[in-house]
């Protein structure tokens, strides 16, 4: 939620599965702060492991792409 208001995040990635309230909270947040949205079509658990976590991650922020096209191809 830092990085959303401080506009330091470029893309936020929110499972299938985040609870309604916390999804309207994060949208509103990034709005705000000028990044883009992408709906994750998994549940937590595949975003988890997506990312290389044990555990379940309903929502994440990219602040620094890298090397990476992931931005452009938003």
């Amino acid at each position: 939620m830092r990085a959303m208001r401080n506009g330091q995040a470029k893309l936020v990635l929110i499972s299938n599965n985040c609870p309604a309230i916390r999804k309207t909270q994060i949208e509103y947040m990034a709005i705000l702060g000028g990044s883009k949205v992408l709906h994750f079509e998994g549940n937590n658990v595949e975003l988890g492991t997506a990312l290389g976590r044990l555990f379940g991650v309903s929502a994440m922020v990219i602040t620094d792409p890298g090397d990476s096209d992931i931005l452009e191809s938003v």
